[in-house]
């Protein structure tokens, strides 16, 4: 287990969103995950994510994914989203089509 996480998932369904969200999210592509809290974050996806194990803040084990989005005008040049936020992707280039 490599950190702790501010929320995990644990339902079949949740895992299999994550699973869908982690296929929408090709290294290198350029997306803008619009989140839960009605926020939206631009930016080119570092690497394709992957499901990792967590333990939230109560100690409650689950999945989770932390997606690096390369963004200028952040300090650091990168914004890391927990996936599990994201309630919607939407394609700002066709890197889907061309993953390498």
């Amino acid at each position: 287990m490599s950190q702790g996480a501010p929320n995990v998932c644990t339902t079949q369904a949740d895992i299999g969103r994550l699973v869908t969200l982690i296929a929408e999210l090709p290294a290198h592509g350029h997306a803008v995950l619009h989140l839960r809290d009605g926020s939206s974050v631009a930016g080119v996806v570092r690497v394709r994510g992957s499901m990792q194990v967590f333990r939230d803040p109560r100690g409650k084990e689950g999945m989770n994914v932390r997606i690096g989005l390369e963004r200028r005008e952040v300090a650091g040049g990168i914004q890391y989203v927990w996936l599990d936020q994201v309630e919607r992707v939407q394609h700002l280039d066709s890197a889907l089509a061309s993953e390498n």
